[in-house]
């Protein structure tokens, strides 16, 4: 099954799910969202797949906590999305694809061998 993995480059953990991804030969892209901006729809699609956006946010990054107050409360889906349209950043990392249309975030050995059926 390939994957497509949505993070960014210079991320640790982004960097051990490449490698565990090459480790066990599971075909992939990787996509840095800063470089490729996601559509409205892409996340909206993301947050229903992963439980919401305090699922899908970092709210314990950096890039959070120096938000203005305001910026932290977005009431509707169109603010969320064009908060992470400025700050692709806040997306919990990394964001997996199957070909299949399946969603997974974050990575774990475990969770990575039962997402691909592996080790």
């Amino acid at each position: 099954m390939a994957a497509t993995l949505y993070g960014l480059k210079n991320c640790d953990t982004c960097k051990k799910a490449l490698n565990w991804l090459q480790r066990f030969g599971i075909d992939h892209v990787f996509v840095d969202y800063r470089d490729v901006r996601q559509s409205p729809e892409t996340l909206l699609a993301w947050k229903d797949a992963v439980g919401g956006w305090d699922a899908l946010i970092n709210k314990s990054s950096t890039t959070w906590r120096q938000l203005p107050p305001q910026r932290k409360t977005p009431g509707t889906d169109p603010e969320w999305t064009l908060l992470l349209k400025e700050y692709p950043q806040l997306i919990r990392r990394p964001v997996v694809v199957l070909d299949d249309g399946t969603v997974s975030q974050g990575f774990s050995d475990n969770g990575f061998k039962k997402l691909f059926g592996a080790g």
